[in-house]
């Protein structure tokens, strides 16, 4: 179909992404819990930005993230969506809970860390488990290394930890 004085087709008709809005309200809920639990730190510094400032950094650009996602939503700029696979999702939630336990076990930043990559690198469809396991040991144990040594930031120490 044409239109007849200029040759042009007609506009697509465009429709509100639903999901695209929930996703958008829910970065804004993300971004006000941040500046809310942000607000409630209790400020060490005598001058300059104290431990509030990174939250509410991050909550800026969750915002920011909110209101161009809301625009496409509104619009149905956003690009169609595959089917919804829960296995990647299953997956990475499983790793995180595993981060946490790993931790909250006394395992280390470096083992739970590893839990993490492997299970999310799975998630991407990536199936050498054995491989990943050792690249993320490697990556995990240098980036220990430069926090504990160069930036002297502790982190989560465990059986591998104490051994460096």
């Amino acid at each position: 179909m044409t239109d007849s004085a200029s040759g042009d087709a007609p506009p697509a008709s465009r429709h509100i992404d639903r999901a695209g809005v929930v996703i958008a309200a829910a970065l804004a809920a993300l971004a006000a819990v941040l500046v809310w639990d942000a607000s409630r730190l209790s400020s060490t510094s005598m001058y300059g930005m104290g431990p509030e400032a990174m939250p509410v950094v991050v909550a800026v650009g969750l915002g920011i993230l909110a209101i161009a996602n809301l625009i496409d939503a509104l619009r149905g700029n956003l690009p169609p969506r595959e089917s919804a696979d829960p296995k990647p999702v299953l997956l990475i939630l499983g790793g995180l809970a595993l981060l946490i336990a790993i931790i909250g076990l006394g395992g280390g930043f470096i083992l739970a860390t590893s839990a993490l990559f492997v299970t999310t690198s799975a998630a991407f469809g990536r199936r050498a488990i054995l491989a990943d396991f050792v690249i993320a040991l490697v990556m995990t144990t240098l980036i220990y290394l430069a926090f504990d040594r160069l930036l002297t930031l502790s982190l989560p120490a465990g059986p591998l930890e104490r051994l460096l």
